[in-house]
C-alpha cells in the first residue's frame, strides 16, 4: 500500500510502560495503511518505542514524571499522587502550548494521544486513548461526597477537547476493564475499539518455564516485588525465569540459581515468545499486561501494586469474573498461589472475542482524513 501522505503523530503517556506498548499495535497498523507516522516521547518511553520503531522519527516531549514517595506503605500511593496536581495541570498547559509550536513546524494531519490530556488541536483530528473513564479512588476518599462524580466530571472535560475518544476494551460484557471503561455514562464521542496488544499468539510453543515473572510498575515497590520474588523462587523447585522491566538499562542475565534467572528485559518479540513458554505468569494487573495476557491466553497471578487503586479493582474485577486469582504483595507465598492457578481456565474461556476490532476503526480514521 503507499503513502496516503497523512503525517500522523502518536503520543503516549509516561506513565508507566504500558501507555507506550499498547500504542505499538496502533502505530504498525497505521504504517500498514500507508500513513508517516512520527512519535513524542522521552527517556525510557522514547527507548522502548525506538527499539520497535528504529526508523520512526521521535519527537522530544516531557512527560508527566510523576514522583513516587519512597514510603513503603500502599496508602501513601494516593496522597503522592493529589500533591502532584498542581504539578500535573502546567504539563497539560506545556502539552497544549508544545503542539502548538510543533504544529506549526510540522503540519500533522492529527494526533493520536494516549492519555496525554494536553494534545488536543482546534484545527486537526486529535484522538485520545483511555480505558480509564471512571478514575478509581482509595476507600477514604470515596468517603468525600460526589468526590468520584467530580473526578468524572474533570476528566470528561479534557476529553471533550478531543475529536473522539477510542477506548481499549470490547463493548456490553464480558469485558477486561469493568466500569473503569464502562461508567454509567461516556463522552458523547466515545468509541469501544477493543483490546490492544503487540503480542500475537504463536502455535505450539513448548513450556519452558514453570513460571515467569514480569515486574514493572513505580520504585519502591517495583523493587520490593522483585526482593520478595528472588527470595522466594531462587530455591524453589520450579524453572523460573524474572524479569525486571527495566528496558533503559543495557541486557544483564544473572543465574540466582539453578532454578532462577533474571534478565534486565527482553525486546517484544522475544517477550511475546518467552511469555508463552511460561505454564503461568505472575506479574502486576497493568490494564496493558492484562490485554496482553488475553491476547496470547496466557495464565497468570496478579499482585497488584499496593496502593495503586487501579490495579487493585482490576485485580478484584477480574477474580470475581474467574479469569484470573490475584494476592496482596504482603501475603504472596509462591506455593500457594500457583495451587490456585488451576482452578482458573485459560483467558479465551472467559473472553472469546474479536482482538483486532481497532484496525477497523483506525482504518475508517485515516480514509476519513
Amino acid at each position: 500500500m503507499g503513502l496516503t501522505n497523512r503525517r500522523i503523530l502518536v503520543a503516549p503517556l509516561d506513565w508507566g510502560l504500558g501507555h507506550a506498548t499498547r500504542c505499538i499495535p496502533i502505530v504498525r497498523e497505521l504504517i500498514k495503511q500507508g500513513c508517516e507516522v512520527w512519535l513524542a516521547a522521552e527517556g525510557m518511553h522514547a527507548r522502548l518505542l525506538q527499539l520497535e520503531f528504529p526508523d520512526l522519527p521521535v519527537l522530544p516531549l516531557q512527560g508527566y514524571r510523576i514522583r513516587y514517595t519512597p514510603h513503603l506503605h500502599g496508602t501513601w500511593f494516593a496522597w503522592n499522587i493529589a500533591r502532584q496536581i498542581p504539578h500535573i495541570f502546567r504539563i497539560i498547559h506545556y502539552e497544549h502550548e508544545w503542539l502548538r509550536k510543533i504544529q506549526r513546524e510540522y503540519r500533522f494531519h492529527a494526533i493520536i494521544s494516549d492519555n496525554r490530556f494536553g494534545l488536543s488541536h482546534p484545527d486537526i483530528p486529535s484522538i485520545f486513548i483511555s480505558h480509564q473513564l471512571q478514575i478509581m479512588v482509595p476507600g477514604w476518599m470515596e468517603k468525600i461526597p460526589g468526590i468520584a462524580a467530580g473526578l468524572r466530571q474533570l476528566n470528561y472535560r479534557y476529553i471533550r477537547r478531543f475529536s473522539a475518544c477510542w477506548i481499549p476494551d470490547w463493548p456490553g460484557f464480558p469485558n477486561l476493564a469493568g466500569k473503569l471503561a464502562h461508567p454509567s455514562e461516556l463522552p458523547a464521542h466515545a468509541v469501544y475499539i477493543g483490546p490492544l496488544s503487540r503480542f500475537t499468539p504463536l502455535a505450539d510453543i513448548p513450556k519452558i518455564y514453570d513460571v515467569v515473572a514480569l515486574i514493572s510498575g513505580p520504585e519502591p515497590q517495583r523493587s520490593l516485588l522483585e526482593k520478595l520474588l528472588i527470595t522466594q523462587l531462587q530455591h524453589a523447585p520450579l524453572r523460573a525465569l524474572l524479569i525486571r522491566g527495566k528496558p533503559d538499562e543495557p541486557y544483564q542475565e544473572n543465574r540466582m540459581h539453578d532454578s532462577l534467572t533474571v534478565i534486565s528485559h527482553l525486546p517484544a518479540t522475544a517477550l511475546n515468545q518467552v511469555l508463552q513458554s511460561a505454564r503461568v505468569l505472575i506479574t502486576r494487573p497493568g490494564y496493558t499486561t492484562i490485554m496482553d495476557l488475553v491476547a496470547i491466553n496466557q495464565k497468570a497471578i496478579f499482585i497488584p501494586t499496593p496502593g495503586q487503586t487501579e490495579q487493585e479493582y482490576l485485580a478484584v474485577y477480574l477474580q470475581q469474573q474467574g479469569a484470573f486469582p490475584y494476592c496482596t504483595q504482603s501475603t504472596f507465598q509462591w506455593r500457594a498461589q500457583l495451587d490456585r492457578i488451576s482452578d482458573y481456565p485459560l483467558p479465551a474461556a472467559h473472553f472469546p472475542l474479536q482482538m483486532d476490532m481497532y484496525k477497523s476503526t483506525i482504518s475508517t480514521f485515516v480514509n476519513s482524513l
